[in-house]
This record gives structure tokens, sequence and C-alpha cells, in this order.
């Protein structure tokens, strides 16, 4: 289950006019770009394998140079692009933490008291389909399993998510109303 490699940023916009970029980081944490050498490019499916010439850290932001674009309207072409790595260079995680990617495509289960169905087992009542940020947080997207063309927004928080097993490719819903 576990994805090779990950979305660690966005380009943001040029940094100056030799083309170096300003990169937001999709987990509040700078420090690992400082490692990177290589990354890929994308945007839809498009992508890019580029060289990185350098990196210097601001406040709540990375500036990066890529070989071979040494404009600001180069960099400008790749304005909100996501900056994708192989896992060794992301970000380390602590205990009951995991990547956003990492969420994609697990199943999500209810094991409710109330329902005699999941008595002996966790039900499998859709497949995460993509993490979506929301005002308040994050929402899962649901692809329900009973209907194969309707989707839910789930909150992704305590109150509606119990355990998340990546390694397993599950996530446990609390309460089987949010998805009416």
């Amino acid at each position: 289950m576990e994805k090779a490699r990950l979305v660690i940023g966005f380009i943001r916009g040029s940094h100056g006019y030799s083309g170096e970029c300003k990169v937001e980081s999709t987990s509040g944490e700078y420090e690992h770009f400082l490692k990177l050498k290589e990354v890929t490019l994308r945007h839809g499916d498009e992508q890019r394998e580029i060289k990185v010439e350098s990196v210097s850290l601001g406040h709540a932001i990375a500036y990066v140079k890529f070989e071979g674009i040494n404009s600001d309207s180069e960099i400008q072409k790749y304005n909100r692009w996501e900056i994708l790595v192989p896992r060794k260079y992301c970000k380390s995680l602590k205990k009951d933490e995991w990547y956003i990617e990492d969420l994609r495509d697990c199943s999500l289960i209810y094991e409710g008291k109330d329902d005699p169905a999941t008595l002996d087992a966790p039900k499998e009542v859709g497949k995460i389909t993509d993490v979506l940020e929301g005002g308040a947080g994050y929402l899962l997207e649901v692809s329900l399993s009973e209907s194969c063309d309707r989707k839910v927004l789930v909150p992704f928080n305590n109150e509606f998510i119990g355990k998340v097993d990546v390694k397993n490719g599950t996530v446990q819903l609390m309460h089987l109303w949010i998805l009416e």
C-alpha cells in the first residue's frame, strides 16, 4: 500500500529574477528540503524530472533553484506544480502520524455495536479516493461501496475517524450516519 513517491510541496511563484522559486511544504516542515538533489515536478498528467541546484529556508517557506531554469518567467510556468520525492527524503514520521498520500485508496471500515453485520468483522463502507483541505481541517472523499457513483466527504477528525492503519490499508469510521 505504501507509495514510493510523495508530494512534499508546491511551487508558489518566483523569488527574484534568476529562476529561484518559493515552495510551500505540505507538512509545514522545511528542514528535509535541504537534502534534496533531484525531484519530480507534476501538474496533472504532466511530469518533469529535475535536479535541485540549491535550497535555502525562509520563514515558513523554502527557496529552491532548479537546474536549467534561469529566469522568473521560466519558473512561472511551474507555478502550483507539485514537488514529489522518494519517501526517504520526506519529513520523518512520529508515532500515530502518516502521510496524506497513504490515506488514498484505504478502505473505510465500520465496526459498530449497533450494526449486527459488523459484530464478527469490520464492514467496508467505502474507499478513500482523495483527501481535501477544508476550512476546519481535512476531509476524506469516500466512494461508497453500496453505490458506484456516490461520493461523500467525511471530516478527518477524532469525532468521525478512529484507528488509522495505513499498513493494512484501513481507516475506521466511528459513525455510519455521516455517510447519509
